[in-house]
């Protein structure tokens, strides 16, 4: 044992930088943890992610989405990765749509969902979402893949090309008249995104929005503060939301603060994800 583990010291610093390397290492652990759904304390069956097996995954923003949830009538989960939000608004009965373009976390999402009888009342488009059509490079895989060329540091060899839609050309008008909840999660990708989503936007009633909006980290060298974060923001606000941090907290989160983190390029949120909810909708959901 000791003798291979020489090996690899010796070979691994030669051959990680060669293109198609990273590629073969995921391709491989994702291939050997393709393992049978296991039963989870949320009441489904669920595989590919322990600390989402074990339900010890972003606890806070699991019960940020459980309390929307009873709200619902349709759930739209872009960057779905395996299908852990997907599973947990199947078992709340809610129809689902899922956007995710990663094969790896395809093969993953279909099992987590059919091993628990939810072939009904699902959809799962193998796309990415932006603000036109055509075709786009994705970077990385598994939860860190992203549109953003060196996000988190991922070597611009590790890379795939996927189709690339507006979600207003997907989806239209289907949904007008039911509420929808959203939960985001592209990597840096959700300005581009939300450009293709401007009917959803105005939809009435007001769709609530889980977005995960990294501030500063990951981001490509050279780059502290997230480019689009006032436009980000600003998208919501121009469209009657209020923004607010989805955790325990729930605090307001005012263009004043963004404004102010943008000029001085120090994040004072210190945290992730963020609830978008109509102005004056959020004590009818939170009672609080």
């Amino acid at each position: 044992m000791s003798l291979i583990k020489h090996f690899f010291s010796k070979v691994i610093p030669l051959i990680k930088n060669l293109p198609g390397f990273n590629r073969f290492c995921y391709v491989v652990q994702y291939s050997l943890s393709l393992e049978e759904p296991r039963a989870t304390p949320f009441g489904f069956k669920f595989c590919g992610n322990r600390s989402m097996e074990q339900g010890i995954f972003e606890m806070e923003e699991v019960r940020v989405v459980e309390k929307i949830l009873p709200f619902t009538d349709v759930f739209i989960n872009i960057g779905a990765n395996i299908g852990f939000y997907c599973c947990i608004a199947q078992r709340y009965g809610k129809y689902t749509v899922a956007f995710e373009p990663m094969e790896s976390n395809l093969k993953y999402l279909y099992k987590n969902l059919v091993s628990n009888g939810w072939d009904k009342d699902v959809e799962v488009y193998p796309v990415a979402l932006g603000n036109r059509s055509g075709l786009i490079t994705i970077y990385g895989m598994g939860t860190g893949a992203s549109l953003v060329k060196g996000w988190a540091g991922v070597s611009k060899d590790f890379q795939t090309v996927v189709p690339v839609f507006p979600l207003d050309l997907l989806l239209g008008n289907r949904f007008d008249g039911k509420q929808c909840f959203f939960v985001v999660d592209i990597e840096g990708a959700e300005d581009s995104m939300l450009e293709g989503a401007q009917k959803f936007l105005q939809l009435q009633p007001k769709p609530v929005w889980m977005v995960e909006i990294s501030i500063t980290d990951h981001w490509p060298e050279g780059i502290k503060i997230n480019p689009q974060l006032l436009e980000t923001f600003q998208k919501f606000w121009d469209t009657g939301y209020e923004a607010w941090t989805a955790n325990q907290e729930l605090r307001l989160v005012t263009k004043e603060e963004v404004m102010k983190i943008r000029e001085c390029g120090c994040d004072s949120i210190l945290t992730y994800n963020f609830l978008f909810i109509e102005k004056g909708r959020k004590m009818a959901i939170f009672g609080k």
